[in-house]
């Protein structure tokens, strides 16, 4: 089924059903009014909105209405916790390698996880502030997983069992920033603007074939300001799948309904041929293609983004129609 959250004037909005096709929406009110109350009695409650799904789907259902995903808040929009991994080893690759660092002899089996901010999570079309262009706003499109209950210490093959709901994301990230005060480790926090999700989430059964072995098998696309940047298949480049960076999450403590989880900026492993680096699957992070440039030309020509640019990131299935609706988002400035 796909689940979306109404914006209702409300910090949890209001829990939607919404369609196979996306065209149609019913509330969910007489079942659950927030996406939380789901996950924390998932058991009991999921199966009520499945009735609601299907009845959706059939045009039985009475009280629907036209889906609009301008209306949707993050399907999550404050969540226990919100963790980004670098489980894309091609991406972590190229920028050493842009930034001269030696290669690592063996992958890391512990991907980098940072720690993100959920308490304010943006929808699929609320606007993307930033205070200054200097701060090197960047995008970074991947796909993340809604969780369970998952125990600690968990073997990844049960971790997986604990994944409720899959969406898309836009970690937007500040690539210049740089403390006044010369902190360690400050600038590094205060880069992370707030996560925008997919207008809807929704259950791995709906993905079919599309969603093996912890893997989402299917392609990214990646526009920016229109045209088309990447294209990168969010399962091939994978090093490290959900089952075992849930597993790797948590190792020294359990995760509580209600926990995101994503993997990085989707990467593919480029082609370096005589000199120049080959990146056929385009980029889903401008740090990625500044990369590129700098592995290729000695320096990076690509500017970040820029007030009144436009990121949109979606992702279809083999006969093109939506999955998770579009994340689609403009960069306006804030005042501070």
């Amino acid at each position: 089924m796909k689940l979306a959250t109404y914006k209702d004037g409300s910090r949890d909005g209001q829990l939607v059903v919404v369609s196979r096709d996306l065209t149609q929406a019913h509330y969910a009110s007489h079942v659950a009014n927030r996406l939380q109350q789901v996950l924390d009695d998932w058991n009991f409650l999921s199966p009520q909105l499945q009735d609601i799904f299907d009845a959706l789907n059939a045009g039985r259902a009475r009280h629907a209405f036209p889906f609009d995903p301008a209306q949707c808040m993050a399907p999550l929009p404050r969540a226990y916790q919100w963790v980004s991994a670098a489980a894309y080893p091609s991406h972590a690759e190229l920028l050493r390698k842009a930034a001269g660092q030696p290669a690592l002899q063996e992958r890391a089996a512990v991907p980098d996880m940072v720690q993100g901010a959920g308490d304010a999570l943006l929808g699929a079309h609320d606007a993307l502030p930033c205070a200054a262009e200097a701060l090197g706003l960047d995008f970074a499109a991947g796909v993340a997983v809604i969780t369970g209950d998952i125990a600690q210490a968990c073997a990844p093959d049960r971790a997986l069992d604990g994944v409720r709901l899959l969406a898309l994301y836009n970690d937007a990230t500040l690539r210049s920033l740089v403390c006044a005060d010369g902190a360690p480790g400050v600038a590094g926090v205060q880069s992370k603007c707030a996560t925008a999700f997919s207008p809807v989430a929704i259950t791995p059964d709906e993905l079919g074939e599309g969603w093996a072995k912890g893997r989402l098998n299917l392609p990214l696309q990646t526009s920016w300001n229109g045209r088309k940047v990447g294209q990168g298949e969010a399962g091939i480049g994978m090093g490290t799948h959900f089952g075992q960076l849930l597993t790797l999450l948590a190792r020294t403590r359990p995760l509580r309904a209600g926990s995101i989880l994503g993997a990085g900026p989707v990467s593919n492993s480029g082609l370096e041929k005589r000199g120049q680096w080959s990146w056929p699957q385009g980029f889903h992070s401008i740090a990625e293609k500044r990369a590129m440039e700098t592995v290729q030309d000695g320096k990076a020509a690509t500017e970040y983004l820029r007030f009144g640019d436009t990121v949109r990131i979606e992702m279809k299935d083999a006969a093109g129609h939506s999955l998770f609706g579009a994340i689609e988002q403009e960069v306006v400035p804030f005042d501070c």
